[in-house]
């Protein structure tokens, strides 16, 4: 994640927006993301049954 390095443009200067993007960060990596075996880590510890698409990953955010 390139929020962490501060020679970036994508340095968070408030907590709260690094916060805002590890969440969204370990949101997408966790459901959305397929690894190897195709299935997210989420799946695999049974907590979704199904590949989150981005799209109900922000409907989810915005409902928030």
């Amino acid at each position: 994640m390139r929020r962490f390095t501060r020679l970036t443009n994508a340095f968070s200067k408030k907590v709260e927006n690094l916060e805002y993007a590890v969440a969204l960060h370990f949101m997408y990596y966790n459901f959305a993301r397929p690894h190897k075996t195709l299935v997210t880590p989420a799946m695999a510890a049974g907590v979704s049954d199904h590949v989150w698409s981005v799209e109900e990953i922000v409907k989810m955010a915005d409902a928030e």
